[in-house]
């Protein structure tokens, strides 16, 4: 028995708002365009971050949210910076899984330069094994709530670069990848000269992440693509479903 709101495809989980957007937005993008519901849940408020503010980091993961076609959108105001992986925190996505029992997870890099990311690609990961599990117990709305563990869970790729197991072509949705980015006004090359600058305002550092996408994208053959990390054998049903350089 599905619960009587929206099942996803896909679930994508950053700890930060503007993680999701950075790293996989154009991979949401191109499901979307297929039809499949995808939904986003912020795990902080990025409080913590240099420029901006909880209530500036929300309007802007909203317009986010808006620019993608992304229509389910939580975030569980964890603490920033104090993430841990216990059971007060994993119960807390195990909710959400069990929710909107989606059949893939993207989440944080498993390795990265904020150590809120590492961290939390172990929490989510664990979550969704956990999830999984009928004999714990979790309620949304006074309603027990059914065990549910996602078939896939992916690690995405942030400032560090790590080794891809497969990547995304998301060529034709990047114009809109990179619109949704800029939503965040506060974090992204701001013309607000009032706060200090830090190392993602830097105008080179989207830059970057074209670039990254750019070299992911020749890798195969395309213009631009997302690269992700499974810990898990991905299998393909057909053959066809491999893009070459030829392609």
């Amino acid at each position: 028995m599905i619960p009587n709101h929206t099942k996803l495809h896909i679930l994508a989980i950053g700890v930060h708002p503007d993680d999701v957007e950075l790293s996989c937005a154009g991979t949401l993008l191109v499901e979307l365009q297929r039809g499949n519901p995808c939904g986003i849940l912020d795990l902080t408020q990025g409080e913590l971050g240099t420029r901006g503010t909880v209530i500036t980091r929300k309007a802007e993961a909203t317009h986010a949210a808006a620019v993608l076609g992304i229509t389910i959108r939580e975030n569980l105001s964890m603490q920033d910076g104090f993430v841990a992986n216990d059971k007060a925190h994993q119960l807390s996505i195990i909710q959400v899984l069990r929710k909107y029992q989606p059949n893939i997870v993207l989440c944080n890099a498993p390795e990265d330069r904020h150590p809120d990311h590492g961290r939390t690609a172990t929490l989510v990961a664990d979550a969704c094994f956990l999830s999984g599990l009928r004999k714990i117990e979790t309620h949304h709305n006074g309603t027990p709530q059914q065990a549910w563990r996602p078939k896939q869970v992916l690690h995405y790729i942030q400032d560090r670069y790590l080794q891809p197991n497969f990547v995304i072509d998301i060529s034709a949705v990047h114009h809109t990848k990179m619109e949704a980015i800029r939503c965040y006004t506060t974090q992204f090359n701001s013309a607000d000269d009032t706060e200090p600058q830090t190392y993602i305002s830097q105008p080179n550092f989207l830059a970057g992440v074209v670039n990254r996408a750019a070299m992911y994208g020749k890798m195969i053959g395309v213009d631009y693509a997302e690269g992700f990390i499974t810990k898990k054998m991905v299998g393909l049903r057909t053959l066809n479903d491999l893009i070459s350089e030829d392609t």
